[in-house]
């Protein structure tokens, strides 16, 4: 079908999850709470490595970036979500539709790549720990976050554009949660070779690349750990990777596996899952596990929580000490009103008694002489 022929629509109605309410108001509350809980354990990361100076390393400062974009590409998505859960109505315009878009593909891309930069710091630490702050300067460090950032941005764009400006025939009835590459390709009504091109090229840049390049990271790090001949040591080592090892495990798999196969196998149920998994479970998941499996982070909350409790106890002795100033300073102007009416009484008083003792004496005799 020629493109000059074709319709574009002006929003498009989201099928969700079900369509039955009480399932919808279960949904609802399970997803507040998972995104609450994402909210406060990725910001508590964030506020742990930009207070405590132990943390200001460059793994720590590539996961405060990791942080920042689960928070963000969990708030690209779920708030709509929930709001779509108590609605009857499940549209969204064709503008907020494409920004969705933008924010997941770039939050989405950016974090695959930081991982993979989180990666070359681990082989650094473990492969060559006597010039690691050499290597790892905060420059280098800079350039690589940036990296990551400038290539998500760069890659969602162009996918973003090539995929909004499908025609879909005035179909605007869209299988899924919320506004998603392959959910949308879908619904076209025209040839699609050039979006399966650049889906396929997103896929090698942001997926594959990174993940080659995270397996040679962690198959020179294994090599390393196995010519330590203390097992305290390799312990150790192995100990620095787990909680990098165990997200990427849980990144790379599922997307690597939707996005990389050809799309006659794919679903449209298997697209809600791996959308909901990036969304909701993984951004609630990473500060678990770098907080659980990490000392430094556990013991940067002891240390904030002790310094929050020292705050606590000033600001308690600080009202304490006010109140009390000012409850003395009321009894001392009190005082002062009290004996300031009391003089005065005391003057009436006294003047009253000597006029009433004036008018009371003899006048005197007059002179007769």
């Amino acid at each position: 079908m020629r493109r000059e022929n074709v319709t574009w629509v002006t929003e498009f109605i989201l099928m969700g999850l079900s369509s039955d309410k009480h399932i919808q108001v279960g949904l609802f509350v399970l997803f507040e709470a998972t995104y609450l809980l994402t909210l406060l354990g990725n910001g508590l990361i964030v506020l742990l490595i930009a207070v405590d100076p132990r943390l200001h390393l460059p793994m720590y400062f590539f996961l405060c970036h990791l942080s920042i974009v689960d928070t963000c590409y969990t708030s690209s998505g779920v708030p709509q979500m929930l709001v779509h859960f108590l609605m009857e109505s499940k549209t969204i315009s064709f503008t907020l539709c494409g920004t969705q878009l933008f924010f997941a593909l770039t939050l989405g891309g950016t974090e695959f790549l930081l991982l993979a930069a989180m990666a070359y710091d681990r082989y650094v630490a473990v492969c060559d720990p006597l010039r690691y702050t050499v290597v790892m300067s905060p420059r280098l460090c800079m350039m690589l976050a940036g990296a990551s950032w400038f290539m998500g941005v760069a890659n969602s764009a162009m996918e973003t554009a090539v995929t909004m400006c499908l025609p879909t025939c005035e179909n605007n009835v869209l299988n899924h949660v919320a506004c998603e590459t392959l959910a949308l390709v879908r619904l076209a009504c025209v040839d699609i070779t050039l979006n399966q091109v650049m889906i396929l090229i997103s896929s090698v840049v942001v997926l594959l690349v990174p993940c080659c390049l995270v397996s040679l990271s962690y198959a020179y790090i294994v090599a390393a750990v196995l010519q330590i001949r203390s097992t305290q040591g390799r312990h150790k080592a192995f100990e620095t990777c787990a909680s990098h090892l165990t997200v990427v495990s849980m990144s790379y798999r599922m997307a690597l596996f939707i996005y990389m196969q050809p799309r006659s196998t794919a679903s449209a149920e298997q697209d809600k899952v791996v959308v909901l998994f990036y969304a909701v479970i993984t951004p609630m998941l990473n500060p678990l596990i770098y907080s659980l499996r990490n000392k430094d982070v556990k013991a940067a909350l002891r240390r904030l929580v002790q310094k929050s409790d020292q705050y606590t106890q000033f600001i308690l002795s600080a009202i304490y000490f006010w109140a009390g100033e000012m409850a003395q300073q009321r009894i001392t102007v009190s005082s002062h009103r009290h004996l300031s009416f009391s003089l005065q009484a005391i003057f009436i008083i006294s003047t009253t008694k000597h006029h009433c003792h004036n008018a009371a004496l003899p006048l005197p005799a007059p002179d007769i002489h």
